[in-house]
């Protein structure tokens, strides 16, 4: 099936919240996320491999998916974005580094482009196929947990400071915290922030009990689930946690930290999450959008490292957004 691209970033003179409804769900791809390699030091395979993105977009293949999506094109200077987030050491030291430098703004241009399609009405929702990810990068100049640059959290910035968006709910529901997203967001009035994760593992952070401070106070939604837990606990913790935050938040823009290492059988987490389990996350997260940001929903995949177990998850959450598109 041939398909065009679709072409994003704003118009210049319009800061428009994007009031229009868009059809449609796109995918951000670009072949050069590949070229991103992580050094294990141990002479092993680093988790975060290219295999996860090839594994993934292999079965969007043969699933059918991949021609039903729109491809959307990066955005074309994301370097003023990052560093409007960052501090400028951190990107210097980042960008010193060969390949995975290039490759980590990629995947920043990546989340824009999906931004921009969203609030512009080209498309409804998109998922953003890119790596690294980025949920635990803050300042250190260094790769933290696999990132390098916190993609969703500048993302949502742009979000605000481009299109006009005025709240932003950001879900994570990734194995691991997203400590780098927190700390972006922690007294920020205008974000709420809602992970799902297992206090125990890396980095350490996460605790329940940091709610948010200053204007960003009980923004800031922190959810402990044990080694084992269910689809049941999972979702069952969105019903406690989240859904009456977001009743009186009204969001006009979510944005999804897909880690999919959440999943049952990954091999740096210990949920037993299924496939069924990411399909009703995501069909809430459709819900909510509807009800609240005109169907607006921006994608952007985190973790994952069962190739096999990340393609599968990948695909139905996919799936799911194709059917609501």
């Amino acid at each position: 099936m041939a398909m065009s691209t679709v072409s994003t970033g704003p118009a210049p003179a319009a800061r428009a919240t994007g009031t229009g409804t868009g059809t449609g769900t796109g995918l951000v791809y670009d072949a050069r996320y590949l070229d991103h390699v992580l050094d294990t030091r141990q002479g092993g395979t680093h988790p975060e491999r290219p295999l996860r993105l090839e594994k993934v977009m292999a079965m969007l293949e043969s699933r059918g998916l991949r021609e039903r999506l729109v491809p959307v094109a990066l955005h074309d200077d994301p370097m003023p974005h990052v560093r409007d987030h960052h501090t400028a050491e951190h990107v210097d030291s980042v960008r010193q580094i060969d390949v995975t430098g290039t490759v980590a703004e990629l995947a920043v241009a990546g989340a824009l482009a999906s931004v921009d399609a969203v609030a512009t009405g080209k498309l409804r929702n998109v998922f953003c196929a890119a790596r690294p990810p980025g949920h635990h990068a803050n300042n250190t100049g260094m790769e933290e947990g696999f990132c390098f640059y916190s993609n969703a959290a500048i993302a949502a910035k742009y979000a605000q400071q481009v299109h006009g968006h005025e709240r932003v709910l950001i879900i994570d529901w990734d194995y691991h915290h997203g400590n780098g997203t927190q700390n972006a967001f922690y007294d920020d009035p205008t974000v709420l922030f809602f992970s799902t994760h297992d206090w125990q593992a890396y980095p350490g952070t996460g605790d329940p009990s940091l709610a948010g401070q200053g204007e960003g106070s009980e923004l800031n939604i922190n959810v402990h689930l044990d080694c084992g837990c269910t689809d049941r606990d999972m979702l069952s913790s969105w019903d406690r946690k989240l859904m009456p935050k977001v009743e009186a938040f009204k969001p006009d823009l979510i944005i999804v930290s897909a880690g999919f290492d959440s999943r049952m059988d990954d091999l740096l987490g210990c949920f037993d999450v299924t496939d069924d389990a990411f399909v009703r996350m995501t069909r809430t997260v459709m819900e909510m959008a509807d009800h609240y940001c005109n169907g607006r929903v921006v994608s952007l995949l985190e973790g994952g490292y069962n190739v096999d177990g990340l393609a599968l998850a990948a695909a139905a959450h996919v799936e799911t957004l194709l059917d609501h598109g």
